[in-house]
Parts: structure tokens; sequence; C-alpha cells
């Protein structure tokens, strides 16, 4: 038997171009000798549909495209995801399409509600095992989380060490759709997934899915979206397990493909396997991927962004042209009277070094205007970060304006620390439509930045190794309001992404009143990250569907 597994690029809501991109797949498979093709969780509509799946237009759309799907199916068996209505309920479904019609339907058993899924929200479990024959063998179904069982990846605690992500588990005792597969005669088991990526999450899969084969002597194809949407990136980065849980092939990741595997006897016949990329290299493709997909797809020209002659903004200026390439990217410098001259001469020659065009627009002629508008309403009282915020928001709305009159998005730049401690302004620098380094700490875009120098020196030197500073006021550096960013970045962590509490983080080896410095600033930041623009998450939790906290709230942390 010869399993072909189509990783692409869904887009959501775009139900007929999903259509014939999976029957395009399915031409070239048949080409290349396959006998079934397995295709990402709902890639009839892209994932996740969130409220679409409310409306009974969309769940007849996609019906639609389904049926004349198969009815153009010839030579090969398809495994297509999509949404299925049913007598008033609604099923995450995977149908089997051959010889012009749909000869077998299953619908997903376990539900994911954590973090970035809430399926519950809007399907039904299904109850049945799905198990067809082709060629001569016995091929299950299931589809993505039925695989990691319905209690889904859960955080161990302890953290070991300060900082460490904690490494998520799959519950192996608890998936039971595998066993009812096997159980139906399946000899091995395709899984369609639209599981997005987040740092280390390939060894989180190999434990889960190596974990099911073993359980249950099959062979295991997963079969994972990649691309784009909104503030989740799906790697791809399919792979096929043999009975035993060995990696018999690995397809690369961030990118679409279309390999054949082959089986003899029911055991995968070992084939390729992507090598492994450093955690930088994963990262930064992520970031691309985003940035690339939720430009190209919501249909931008290209993209503005302010390049201060700070790292942060270039590394978003990096990825941007990166992603979409240099001819369309505009980087604008706003210098006021507090921008130094290193600023200006390294955004200029990163701008160079990137082929981005490049604009010059200073803020100081309005920032003067500003202040003597203001100047009875603040007379006799101190420059503070009235006026900081103040010179922010000037170069937002310059910026804005540029996005408005040529219809280009706005990058913004800040990153996850920043985020956490409320270090941004809103309507200043937070002004715009996609945040790339919102879920970067400031420690994570220092290792970016040498790790993108390394393909290329593009980055100035002097950028990466000068103290980070908002040049809002004269001789100003972060640190002279923060703690050292890899003390923040790593209380951040605990508190933030692995639920510490104070007390469990000072236990730790952090002193009190660092933890009680970013924990009050990130309690009173909320209101701030409830406003900023959706961006690409790249850890177990970033600040947007999987961190909802009330921003009117008195609970206070003890110390």
């Amino acid at each position: 038997m010869r399993i072909a597994i189509a990783q692409i690029n869904c887009t959501l809501g775009d139900v007929a171009g999903n259509a014939t991109r999976i029957f395009d797949c399915a031409t070239r498979a048949c080409a290349l000798g396959a006998d079934v093709l397995i295709t990402p969780e709902l890639s009839i509509c892209g994932y996740p549909p969130e409220d679409l799946l409310l409306r009974d237009d969309f769940i007849a759309a996609c019906d639609n495209a389904l049926q004349d799907l198969a009815q153009r199916i010839r030579g090969i068996a398809v495994i297509v995801g999509h949404p299925q209505g049913v007598r008033g309920r609604l099923f995450n479904a995977a149908s089997v399409l051959m010889d012009g019609r749909i000869v077998a339907t299953y619908a997903k058993r376990d539900l994911p509600n954590y973090t970035v899924f809430d399926e519950g929200r809007y399907f039904e479990p299904g109850d049945r095992p799905c198990v067809f024959d082709v060629a001569g063998g016995r091929l299950g179904v299931n589809i993505c989380e039925d695989v990691w069982g319905p209690q889904g990846p859960r955080t161990a605690r302890p953290a070991a060490e300060p900082g460490e992500h904690d490494e998520l588990r799959g519950t192996p005792s608890v998936a039971e759709a595998p066993r009812m597969a096997r159980a139906a005669g399946a000899q091995a088991l395709l899984v369609l997934n639209a599981s997005p990526y987040h740092v280390n999450k390939l060894a989180t899969r190999y434990d889960v899915v190596s974990a099911r084969a073993r359980e249950t002597g099959m062979p295991i194809v997963f079969c994972n979206l990649v691309g784009g949407q909104d503030e989740l990136v799906f790697d791809g980065a399919s792979f096929v397990v043999d009975g035993s849980g060995k990696v018999t092939h690995q397809l690369p990741a961030f990118e679409e493909a279309l390999t054949v595997i082959e089986t003899v006897d029911g055991v995968p016949v070992p084939g390729e396997i992507a090598p492994e990329q450093p955690l930088e290299a994963m990262v930064y493709k992520a970031l691309c991927l985003g940035v690339k997909d939720y430009v190209g797809k919501n249909g931008f020209p290209g993209v503005l962004l302010g390049l201060s002659g700070g790292i942060d903004s270039a590394l978003v200026a990096c990825v941007a042209a990166d992603a979409l390439g240099p001819e369309k990217v505009r980087a604008v410098m706003m210098p006021s009277q507090y921008t130094a001259r290193m600023s200006l001469e390294d955004a200029e020659a990163l701008a160079a070094n990137l082929n981005t065009r490049y604009t010059v627009l200073p803020i100081k002629p309005v920032f003067d205007r500003y202040l003597e508008t203001l100047a009875n309403e603040f007379k006799d009282l101190p420059f503070d970060t009235t006026e900081e915020n103040l010179q922010s928001r000037i170069r937002g709305t310059l910026l804005m304006a540029l996005s408005n009159k040529y219809g280009s998005i706005v990058l913004t730049t800040g990153n996850k620390s920043e985020m956490a401690t409320g270090y941004a302004t809103l309507y200043g620098d937070m002004a715009g439509g996609f945040a790339v380094l919102k879920d970067i700490s400031k420690t994570l875009v220092y290792r970016l930045c040498h790790w993108r120098n390394g393909r290329g020196r593009v980055i100035p030197e002097r950028i990466i190794t000068r103290p980070p500073s908002a040049e809002l006021k004269p001789n100003q550096v972060d640190q002279d309001s923060l703690p050292p960013y890899e003390v923040l970045d790593a209380i951040m962590e605990l508190y933030v992404e692995h639920d510490r509490g104070p007390q469990e983080i000072m236990r730790l080896g952090f002193g009190r009143a660092d933890v009680e410095r970013v924990i009050r600033l990130l309690t009173l930041s909320e209101y701030k990250r409830r406003q900023a623009p959706v961006g690409v998450r790249i850890t177990p939790r970033g600040f947007g569907k999987d961190w909802r906290y009330p921003i009117t709230n008195r609970y206070r942390d003890k110390f």
C-alpha cells in the first residue's frame, strides 16, 4: 500500500479554493501511485473556523464542496476533514472519498477545550470507529485530539529550573479512539491534525503518537496542517511511526509538502526524515509564516513599521523582508530630539542591508506643537511619562496615516516582555494591525537576531550590543525601570506560561522585589493587552486566545 500525506496550507473560509487544492493533491498523489491520500483536520474549510460554525450557510457550503469533490475523485481514496451537520448536531468529521462517492465518515471523539482550543463550543463528540478497506489493507481514521485522549496535554509540575519550559505530556492510558480503531480491524491509523506550533511541540507529538503506536501495535500516519491563521501558526511537520513507535518519515516544517509512504505487509518502509532544526530556526520560520499568511490571506499589499534603530524593530524588519520580500516592506524612522545619532545610522544601515524602502519623518516639530497646545494644561507640571507617551502616539499616528493612504498594514514591534509589564503605549507603539513579536520574550529577541545574522549579517552589531532604550527622554535605558531581562523573562514565563504563584517563583531563587515588581506590572497592564493587535503565538501560552484574565479584578497574589 502507498499512502500519500498532503501537508497543505488551507485558507480558512475559502471552501472552493481548499477543495481545489485537495483535488490537485489527489491528482498528483494518484500519478505517484498512491492508494490513499490523507489531508489535515477540517481541510475543506480551514482551522479553526470558530463562530463560522454557528452559521447554517457555512456548514452547507462545506457540505456542497465535499459532495462535489467526492464526485470527482477516481483511482485513489482521499480522506478529507470537514464539519458535518446531522439532524441538528454538528461534528468535526473526516470522510473517505472513493470512486465518486463518500464511502465512510468518522466523527472526532475527543474534543479539546484548553489553551487555544474550544471545540466543545461547537461540536458534539462521535462514538464510533471508522475503518475502511483499500488496496488489500484496512485503515482506521482518527482526528488530532483522539490520539491525545480526553484530558489533552497537561503541564508537568514542578518546573525543573527557573526559566525552563515544562514538558507537555499526553496521557497514554486514556486515549480510547485508537484502541477502538484497532478493535474494529484497523491495521494502520491515519490521523488528521490541525496542531498549532509552539516551542518543542514536535517532541511532544512524538511522545504521544509513539505511545499510541506501541499500545495498539499499529503504524500511525500523522498529517498536520501548515500555515498561519490569525495568531496561530501550524507547522506541518507531519510524520509516520511504525508499530513500535519509531519515526520512519518526517516531513519538513513550515512548508507545504506531498509525500508518498510505502508500506509492505502493513509496515512503513523507512523514508526521508527532514533534519531537526534549532529552536531559533523554528521560531523564526514560525514568525515568517505567520506574517506571510496574515498579510497575504487578508489581501494587504505590503507592510509598514517604525524602525527605531533598536533591536525589536530590527528583528521585525528582518522577518517582514524575509517573509514578504523587501519590495513589500517600508521602514519609517521617526526621530525626536532624544534620538541618538547611532540610532539614525543603524536604522538606515539595516534598511539598506535588507533593501527595503526607508523613510525619515522627524517628529520634533509635531511634538513641539503638541506641547504648545497643552502648555496651559501642563503649566508647572514636570516632564514625565505623559510627554514620553505623546512621542510614541505621534509616531503611531504617522504610521497609521501612511497605512490609510497606501493600504499597507502596520506591524508593531513590541515584544512579550514589554506586553507583560505594560512597557508599551496604547495608541502609540501598540498602534497597528499585527504584532510580530507579541509572544517573543526580550531574551529570545536577542537569540533570534544572532541566529538571523548567522545566515547573513544584516543587523548592525551595535543594534545588538547597545543597551535597549525607548529614547523618549535623555539618557534613558530600559533597565532604569525594569529588572534585567533575563530575570524578568524567567519570572514572566513561570507566571504566565506555567501558572506559578509568587511564592513558588521565589522558592526557585528569584528575589521578592523582582517577583513583586514583575507581577504587579503584569497585573496592572491587562487592559493594555486586551487592546493589542493579534500576533504570532510561539509559546504554550501567549497573550491571546489562551490568556483569559479579567481586566476588572481585585484578586492579588500573596507574597
